[in-house]
């Protein structure tokens, strides 16, 4: 499934595969351990609490809030015309961390540490490969996604 994003690693499988499915429906799913309910976003193969290799799949509604940010203004490569530009560390309400762009929905002078924010997964399909990315956007803000089933 990561075929659609290109490539991702160089590990012939990965437990997690069924995250790339979700992703490309704009869903965003982290982990639940089955053996210690700990939770992780992404998802993990193996639990970081206790190394059970037992979890199962559970959509994450995005929502958190800011753990620290930075601007970066000396770019690596290939993101020079880019900067700069803002990124952010997100605690998410049902655990785990995510890393984001800041989006157009929150203005510079407001950003702080903190926040309430929503992390919005962006899909571009212009090229052979997708290219997914996050955002972190206004608490609420919707985006496409197919429900689960079930």
């Amino acid at each position: 499934m990561f075929k659609w994003f290109g490539m991702v690693n160089y590990a012939p499988h990965t437990k997690v595969a069924e995250f790339a499915t979700h992703l490309k429906d704009g869903r965003l799913m982290g982990s639940r351990c089955t053996a210690c309910d700990s939770r992780a976003f992404p998802p993990r193969a193996d639990c970081d609490a206790c190394m059970s290799p037992d979890f199962t799949l559970v959509e994450v509604s995005g929502r958190g809030t800011v753990h620290t940010y930075t601007t970066i203004s000396a770019a690596p490569s290939g993101f020079e015309q880019l900067a700069p530009y803002r990124l952010g560390l997100v605690d998410l309400e049902e655990g785990g961390r995510a890393l984001a762009w800041f989006g157009d929905t929150l203005a510079d002078a407001d950003v702080a540490i903190g926040m309430p924010v929503q992390v919005v997964p962006r899909l571009a399909e212009e090229r052979e490969a997708i290219t997914v990315y996050y955002t972190l956007e206004r608490p609420g803000t919707p985006w496409p996604r197919t429900p689960l089933d079930g």
